[in-house]
């Protein structure tokens, strides 16, 4: 099993809330950030303007995406622009659809021609890939998030699904594919695997790397000695 130093897949931190985010830019291993208005709000962000500005004060040399949240095209065309001016390490998440179902494939078309870096979102199914692909400007640097733990929330198999969105991804020279969503750590492994660019994983499972390749046997021991301690600590008596 491969360590830290060893990955080839990119590991990236998605999540909002900002002392998180700034522990995770102190290791050398996370090389880019992600978040979303809905990991915003957990966080109890009401500012996205001045939180945004706030990261980018302080992390200035990795990519960091973030995203708009209108539902009308024109209105996430502005909204994409203003992002992209923040940084030169910023990419917008641009949902795949709206609300409706309506593709904002043109929408992906205008804003990647005209230089603009996108993290095209939400996208799930082989058609959307090949779709947004289609709609990319293969000179400037674009992420494809293929949502591959929502689609083993269905009881597919993500793995030959990835494997098939890297093929499509891979025919532009600029475009990376996200392994997006993840469960637990062994999806790292299996990205790593099919091969896929990058990873966002959230702290509490990028807190976990640290247990990759672990004897069994010391894990063993360290989990009794836990249900030990706890018992005497919850003072339970029969």
């Amino acid at each position: 099993m491969s360590t830290i130093p060893k990955l080839k897949i990119k590991l990236f931190a998605d999540g909002a809330d900002k002392k998180g985010m700034l522990e995770m830019y102190e290791k050398p291993w996370i090389q880019g950030f992600t978040t979303n208005p809905t990991l915003m709000r957990k966080a109890g962000i009401t500012d996205y303007k001045a939180f945004a500005h706030e990261i980018l004060d302080a992390i200035k040399d990795r990519p960091i995406s973030f995203e708009v949240f209108s539902d009308d095209f024109a209105e996430m065309e502005r909204q994409a622009r203003d992002i992209a001016s923040w940084g030169k390490n910023v990419y917008v998440k641009i949902p795949v659809t709206n609300t409706k179902g309506q593709s904002a494939n043109e929408l992906v078309k205008k804003l990647s021609s005209a230089g603009i870096k996108l993290n095209v979102t939400a996208v799930f199914t082989l058609e959307q890939t090949r779709d947004v692909m289609a709609h990319l400007d293969p000179n400037v640097p674009s992420y494809v998030s293929v949502f591959a733990g929502r689609i083993a929330d269905t009881g597919r198999d993500p793995m030959p699904h990835m494997a098939a969105a890297l093929a499509l991804v891979k025919l532009s020279k600029t475009a990376e594919l996200i392994w997006a969503s993840p469960r637990e750590l062994l999806n790292v492994f299996h990205a790593e695997a099919v091969g896929c660019d990058i990873i966002t994983m959230t702290n509490d499972l990028l807190a976990k790397l640290t247990s990759a390749g672990k004897d069994l046997a010391q894990f063993s021991l360290e989990t009794v000695k836990m249900f030990h301690d706890d018992a005497a600590k919850a003072g339970f008596t029969l």
